[in-house]
């Protein structure tokens, strides 16, 4: 599964320790990321594995069904699961906006719905969705979402905010030349509170970033957002799928149709440095399930998360 003669090289991962989605600290180690597209999770099959870097490998999306195989050949390294989840996932190959549609509940679509109305119905003039794929369109959207992106609580809490350097506007227009990305925002008027941004690859749509105005957060402008896009995404008839990627969450498991359990699996070197660094996040994972664990009792995690999120 690996290769000889392993360099001691690899980019630095700065591994999040947090708590409810706030970060605590970061964890740098210098690793080779080998990360499983959806092409290679629905195979189930490990990616080939580079040489290591200084410190190891982080395995990204892993099929969790082949964790004990990986295992069992990494002996001798430090193998530690840094999660568990669902890799939700949307089959759009000869499917229509209505197929995906009608795999929600009708409670579901009824809330849906009621969503887009309300949001339409609580700003003067209603709300728009426009879509972005041409180089120079894509440059338009960067421009446009990149202060709204500042404001997201990915941006604020988790550094997990749209890219817009200058160096990621070429390359995103670069992809947009290719045909490669396909973006959208949603407005009231001429403000812009919704933005979504998904690169393509081999014709799978890939979940990159989403993110919403604070201000319009209980009108769920984000969720409107991506059923407008789907609408659009659906109609154009050339994408085969539209990938969730790592992660769980409400609304990849709301709107995704289908998911394989998937893992991320850090692979360290056995050194006193990189066990006392497992030790710390080990340690920070069991208080959060505790601690998650005792919030479920007492009835109280949704609130806790909501405040944590201000």
């Amino acid at each position: 599964m690996h290769g000889e003669g392993e360099e001691k090289d690899g980019e630095v991962v700065a591994l999040r320790i947090d708590i409810g989605g706030r970060t605590l600290g970061h964890v740098r180690r210098r690793l080779r990321v080998v990360a499983h597209d959806l092409d290679a999770v629905l195979a189930g099959a490990p990616a080939a594995m580079p040489p290591a870097g200084h410190d190891g490998w982080l395995l990204r999306s892993l099929p969790a069904a082949r964790l004990p195989e990986v295992a069992a050949e990494l002996d001798g390294w430090l193998v530690a699961v840094r999660q568990h989840y669902p890799r939700h996932y949307i089959a759009m190959d000869g499917r229509s906006f209505d197929d995906w549609w009608q795999g929600f509940s009708s409670k579901t679509r009824s809330t849906l719905s009621r969503k887009g109305r309300k949001l339409a119905a609580q700003i003067e003039g209603g709300f728009t969705v426009r879509g972005y794929r041409s180089p120079a369109e894509i440059r338009t959207f960067m421009a446009l979402a990149a202060p709204l992106s500042e404001r997201t609580y990915q941006a604020r809490r988790m550094q997990a905010g749209l890219p817009n350097g200058e160096a990621d506007i070429a390359a995103a227009a670069a992809a947009a030349d290719a045909g490669d990305v396909r973006a959208f925002l949603l407005f009231v008027g001429d403000r812009a509170i919704a933005y979504l941004y998904l690169p393509v690859a081999r014709d799978i749509l890939v979940y990159a970033h989403l993110g919403y105005d604070p201000d319009f957060a209980e009108l769920s402008p984000g969720t409107v957002l991506h059923v407008e896009a789907m609408r659009a995404l659906f109609a154009e008839g050339r994408f085969r799928a539209f990938d969730f990627t790592e992660g769980d969450g409400a609304h990849k498991a709301q709107a995704g149709r289908e998911s394989i359990a998937c893992a991320d699996v850090l692979v360290l070197r056995r050194t006193l440095r990189n066990r006392a660094a497992l030790a710390v996040m080990r340690g920070v994972d069991a208080a959060a399930a505790q601690g998650k664990a005792w919030l479920d009792q007492l009835g109280l995690r949704a609130r806790v998360k909501a405040l944590l999120r201000r």
